[in-house]
């Protein structure tokens, strides 16, 4: 830096140009690591000596992690500013090896990671802020589709591959920014997963969350099949955010609507795909659920059937115990010769009183499990009719999304008509100034002939005017 600063006091015109030029480009350099590794913490501006200090004064040192969240907020700035001026330029539907949009989720992955605490598992410490997205589920239950649609992705093993799915399904949506702003607004939930002074935590992670709105002027249009999400390396491309002022984006205007009609069908058709698989798999469970509930009817028609029994049984028994009463009332009045058959009836009778007793116990086992078949019966059935509507809003969905796909065809065809008709009018025009062109030189030979013509009588007329006089 002393070579940016004059030796003398008095500034001159050059060295101002010099801070000036230094003012304007050193913005992103001189860059530290805090002490994790983990995050890039820029040093401002401020920190740089751009001017002669003789007599540097004793400053307070600032907190590095408010430096660090400042930085954080300033490239999520960058980044969302040059997302959407670059993608207006483009004009056509986002994929996923667009550049800065890449570099967007790099940054927002680093700025939901500031400040997250140190969970430990079995594994070791394990530190991911999928466990704070999966709270937007729970306080906007429209997100649940998302979260839904991240669990069923093949491939995705870790819970980072997860939140990386969920910011670009969310994106896709256009609800990014409110989902972000529901989980910033319930900080209570949030202090779980991050620490007080997290980025999350303070006002930046709000201010993020309003520049987040200006994202659903873009569409975006990203398949996650194929992408290993789990195994990124997250690094944040500086050079992409430098100033040059010696180009400037340009992009062709050609046929830029047609591009955009074509990739907005694409992802449409991908949709309406997505859509046809949750129809057949809600249409297997409800096929599923159908099975138990006959499984269930069967088996609660043969629990009848066994209470039915029981009942008899008990009933027989009372009978039976009652008769042995009347004989043992008939053997008191006996003779003592008797004794010995007297003690077998009472052995029998404690044998039946025994049977009655089991009786009992298997009847009111069996009437406590007939009540916990028609209860679990009473839930199949409500599930069932939940699902049927979700089934029946699924298909109006559909049919909805066939009706766009049609309208975009109908779209594309009419835009290669409108093509073809202007090709033939220009086909047209050209044989139309081909015959002009034709017309014009059989006018100006017949001109020269005129003027010919006239040049002859006109000497003729001299030529009587002479013989005349």
């Amino acid at each position: 830096m002393s070579d940016l600063t004059p030796q003398s006091e008095t500034p001159t015109p050059t060295t101002d140009k010099i801070t000036q030029a230094a003012r304007e480009t050193i913005y992103l350099c001189n860059f530290r690591v805090s002490v994790d590794g983990e995050w890039l913490c820029l040093r401002e501006l401020n920190d740089i000596s751009l001017t002669p200090d003789p007599e540097p004064a004793h400053e307070e040192p600032k907190d590095p992690i408010a430096i660090e969240r400042l930085n954080l907020m300033n490239m999520a700035k960058l980044s969302i500013k040059g997302l959407i001026e670059s993608a207006l330029n483009l004009g056509r539907t986002l994929d996923s090896d667009y550049a800065p949009l890449q570099q967007f989720f790099v940054v927002m992955e680093h700025c939901l990671k500031h400040g997250l605490k140190t969970k430990k598992t079995f594994l070791g410490q394990n530190k991911s802020f999928w466990g704070a997205l999966e709270l937007v589920e729970k306080l906007t239950p429209e997100a649940g589709e998302i979260t839904a649609s991240v669990k069923d992705l093949p491939g995705l093993k870790t819970p980072l591959g997860r939140g990386r799915a969920w910011l670009r399904l969310a994106l896709m949506q256009k609800k990014l920014s409110d989902y972000m702003k529901t989980i910033i607004n319930r900080k209570d939930l949030l202090s779980e997963f991050y620490e007080p002074n997290a980025l999350m935590m303070e006002e930046e992670g709000a201010v993020i969350a309003g520049l987040l709105v200006g994202l659903n002027v873009i569409d975006a249009n990203l398949c996650m099949k194929g992408e290993d999400l789990d195994s990124q390396v997250g690094v944040i491309d500086f050079s992409m955010y430098l100033k040059d002022g010696g180009h400037s984006s340009k992009s062709a205007e050609g046929d830029g609507q047609i591009t955009a009609i074509l990739d907005q069908k694409n992802y449409v058709e991908e949709l309406n795909r997505h859509l046809s698989a949750s129809v057949n798999n809600l249409q297997a469970k409800v096929d599923a659920l159908e099975k138990s509930n006959t499984k269930l009817t069967e088996e609660l028609a043969v629990a009848n059937n066994r209470v039915i029994t029981l009942q008899e049984d008990v009933e027989r028994v009372k009978e039976e115990s009652s008769y042995q009463l009347e004989s043992r009332k008939a053997l008191k009045n006996d003779t003592a010769a008797d004794g010995q058959a007297l003690g077998e009836t009472r052995k029998q009778l404690t044998e039946k009183t025994l049977l009655r007793l089991d009786v009992e116990k298997e009847l009111e086992v069996q009437i406590g499990m007939k009540q916990e078949m028609e209860l679990s019966m009473k839930m199949l059935e409500k599930d069932f009719c939940e699902k049927q509507d979700t089934l029946v809003e699924l298909r109006q969905q559909l049919e909805e999304l066939r009706a766009i796909n049609q309208q975009l065809t109908h779209k594309s065809q009419s835009t290669d008509a409108s093509s073809k008709q202007k090709s033939e009018v220009i086909v047209r025009l050209e044989e139309k100034i081909n015959q002009m062109s034709g017309t014009v030189k059989q006018l100006e030979t017949s001109e020269k002939h005129l003027v010919k013509q006239a040049c002859n009588l006109n000497s003729a007329a001299g030529k009587l005017l002479q013989l005349q006089q």
